[in-house]
């Protein structure tokens, strides 16, 4: 995620079950994260276990797929609210519904007459009802352009209708309810959330490995399967190290003389995969703040781009030579790299920069998306390492040399693993440390860095339709009852031998308080009482008990 955070310490291996605070220490933002981790690992985990891969609640089963094709200018799905859930991850597509508004005189619309946008009543100008499902096209993470090819459903039939489910961060330059206001407008937001996002999407049905063309829905299933586990598999992975830089002696003792690490302060560095694809045409970006500076933008004019905020700090702001992303909602969803932009003047007064070109049309122009430049900390022609070449930039990203360690600043080095595929929006995040004077990252016995997989993003699959035609589509979700249900009446044998059971115990009872009663009554009573129950027949005693 991209959040102003220390550092992620939630590891599954661990099997730790909750973090507990203790009197007198320091707490910590990543205390409070690896317990929230914790339990949404706990509880996903719990529900993937007892659904399974994916499934809805019966009733309320959500991603009921109706295709809208034949004479309609753009083919369109149907997508039916309710909940899903994908390996264990709650998936809700209830589409909201506006509230009522009260007008200026008083009313609000709950009057028995219909009104028109003016406020006056009348059927021809009332307000139309809003939808009650989402479709492909307005669906709330899809962001799909029917000007795009790519977007648009397939034509041959069938086809298969899914669902993509992953997560990612939200600050207060995308949600700005999240910010208080009440802080004031020149200090930083607060906490951050995590959102999740769901896309429903369509995958040609000659992409499945179906035998024999069986359009069976297990089969369907199966297919999609083998699909969706290739598609989550990583394909790269990295590894990251400190090591002193070559002229470390002739920079200010700001640091100890012997650290790897040189840099300033602690730092949280992400190294973000930008163009994906194998190494020739991959390429990477890096933060020291894990991508987390950002400036909410108010103005767009060719390449000048008016800006809320310049930063806070010299440490947090803008400079010339800085590269840039220009993103939205929209961009930040779709997981689709643009080209960087490069800084290439400041108009301070203004709170205005120039870009090295205009963003690209359809980014950042729809002021509800709320589009921010979000700064990445590389620089043109850094040197390589030790005598190495400049790094080499494409389309303002940092391209991927596989096999050799690759310089990031301050010591801090990152090795891109042999033969791997690489996915925009893959990250890993690597803490950076002055006290140690190195970055903290897992090594083996010998202390070499280890290669790890990447930490983000984790993407979810479910299938939700096998479409064959218009209005003919083969369900392909999965539905759980509820585990509750009402107690069982008993059985005539069981309730003849809890009648038994009862008739004894009142009979004994009956006699313990005879038996009572003949000993308050003294010697006599108590005699007479014997030699009553003495001269009991035998079927007056059985009748007694």
């Amino acid at each position: 995620m991209h959040a102003d955070i220390s550092r992620i310490t939630f590891r599954p291996d661990r099997h730790y079950s909750a973090v507990v605070a203790q009197q007198g220490r320091v707490q910590l933002d990543a205390d409070a994260n690896e317990n929230t981790a914790i339990q949404l690992y706990q509880a996903r985990t719990t529900a993937a276990d007892l659904i399974g891969q994916h499934g809805g609640p019966a009733g309320a089963t959500g991603f009921k797929i109706n295709f809208l094709g034949g004479n309609r200018e753009l083919d369109d799905l149907t997508i039916g609210g309710g909940r899903y859930y994908v390996d264990g991850i709650l998936v809700d597509a209830t589409r909201p519904q506006p509230g009522t508004a009260v007008d200026d005189d008083g009313h609000d619309g709950h009057d028995g007459h219909d009104r028109d946008e003016d406020g006056g009543q009348g059927g021809a100008g009332a307000a139309p009802e809003p939808p009650r499902t989402w479709t492909y096209w307005d669906q709330p993470d899809g962001f799909r352009d029917p000007e795009r090819p790519g977007d648009r459903l397939p034509t041959g039939l069938p086809f298969l209708v899914y669902l993509k489910v992953w997560e990612r961060s939200v600050t207060a330059a995308e949600d700005p309810a999240l910010r208080e206001v009440a802080l004031g407008s020149a200090l930083p937001d607060t906490a951050a959330r995590t959102k999740v996002v769901w896309q429903v999407l369509a995958l040609e049905g000659s992409k499945l490995d179906l035998e024999d063309g069986s359009g069976d829905k297990d089969a369907v299933r199966a297919a999609f399967g083998r699909w969706a586990a290739e598609a989550a598999l990583p394909g790269s992975r990295l590894a990251a190290r400190s090591e002193r830089p070559e002229h470390a002696d002739e920079d200010p003792c700001l640091v100890k003389p012997d650290a790897r690490y040189r840099g300033p302060e602690n730092q949280l560095y992400r190294v973000e995969v930008h163009d994906g694809g194998t190494a020739k045409d991959a390429t990477f970006k890096w933060s020291r703040e894990n991508g987390s500076v950002v400036f909410p933008v108010d103005g767009l004019d060719g390449t000048w781009v008016e800006l809320a905020s310049l930063g806070s700090d010299d440490k947090l702001d803008l400079n010339v030579g800085d590269w840039v992303e220009f993103v939205d909602t929209a961009y930040s969803s779709r997981l689709e790299p643009l080209p960087l932009l490069r800084v290439e003047e400041l108009d301070l007064p203004g709170r205005r920069v120039r870009l090295s070109a205009e963003p690209e049309p359809g980014v950042g122009r729809r002021p509800e998306l709320h589009p921010f430049l979000r700064r990445w900390d590389h620089r043109e022609g850094s040197r390589r390492g030790k005598g190495g070449a400049p790094a080499r930039l494409k389309h303002g990203a940092v391209k991927v040399e596989e096999g050799r360690w690759l310089p990031l600043e301050d010591g801090v080095e990152v090795y891109f693993a042999a033969e791997g595929t690489y996915k925009a929006g893959d990250y890993w995040l690597i803490p950076a440390r002055t006290t140690t004077g190195s970055v903290e990252w897992p090594v083996n016995e010998a202390r070499k860095p280890l290669l790890r997989a990447p930490l983000g993003v984790q993407v979810h699959y479910a299938p939700l339709a096998w479409v064959l035609s218009e209005q003919s589509e083969s369900d392909l979700r999965q539905s759980f009852g509820p585990l509750a249900a009402p107690v069982p009446a008993a059985s005539e044998e069981a309730l003849a031998a809890e009648a038994a059971a009862l008739a004894e115990t009142e009979a004994r009872e009956a006699a313990e308080a005879r038996a009572g009663a003949g000993a308050v009554g003294g010697p006599d009573a108590g005699a007479g009482a014997s030699a009553g129950a003495g001269a009991w027949t035998e079927g007056e005693a059985e009748e007694q008990l």
